[in-house]
């Protein structure tokens, strides 16, 4: 009985070695090596120390910054263990509900503001953790934005283009902003 379980457990134990631990060190260490920046997390680093990363949103809820996409994560916003859509249906009355909450968010923190809301400052992204909001919900908030800090409107529009991303590739998704990276610009000292 022992002599056909033998093989099969060095044989476990063989893969377990290459697939568990030596496949995994090889990735780790090709990447670091190739990308460095992106296999550590995409880290913005201010003044020594992690402010968060490129690639994860952050909940920011104060008027005097930029709003990123809501995020299905629960309890916690951008929760990057718990990463997932809502998966609620576009006839789904929660997300409808849901919808209808944030755009009146949207309309009370900016009553004069009547343009059209922009659908992704309204809807979460498919992971729950998009870091980028479109040029036009960066340029929605634009005059929220600056009357709270109290700088003028073109300087804040002004930056907002200065830090937009062009499609990937040139055709792939729409232009788009880091919330991160924007609000940082916009607490940078002159």
């Amino acid at each position: 009985m022992s002599r056909p379980i033998r093989p099969a457990v060095v044989l476990l134990l063989i893969l377990t070695l290459i697939t568990g631990i030596a496949y995994p060190l090889a990735v780790t260490g090709v990447a670091q090596w190739l990308f460095p920046r992106q296999a550590s997390g995409s880290l913005i680093i201010r003044d020594g120390h992690p402010v968060g990363s490129r690639l994860i949103g952050q909940a920011f809820s104060d008027p005097k910054d930029f709003w990123g996409r809501p995020s299905a994560t629960t309890p916690q916003p951008y929760n990057g263990l718990g990463s997932t859509g809502s998966n609620l249906g576009p006839l789904n009355p929660a997300l409808v509900e849901a919808v209808r909450a944030r755009i009146a968010a949207l309309r009370a923190a900016d009553p004069g503001n009547r343009a059209p809301v922009p659908v992704d400052l309204v809807t979460a992204s498919a992971s729950g953790l998009d870091p980028d909001i479109s040029l036009a919900a960066a340029y929605y908030q634009a005059p929220r934005v600056a009357r709270a800090r109290g700088l003028e409107l073109g300087a804040v529009r002004a930056l907002i283009a200065a830090h937009a991303r062009g499609r990937w590739l040139g055709f792939l998704g729409e232009p788009r902003v880091n919330v991160l990276e924007l609000n940082l610009a916009l607490d940078a000292p002159e």
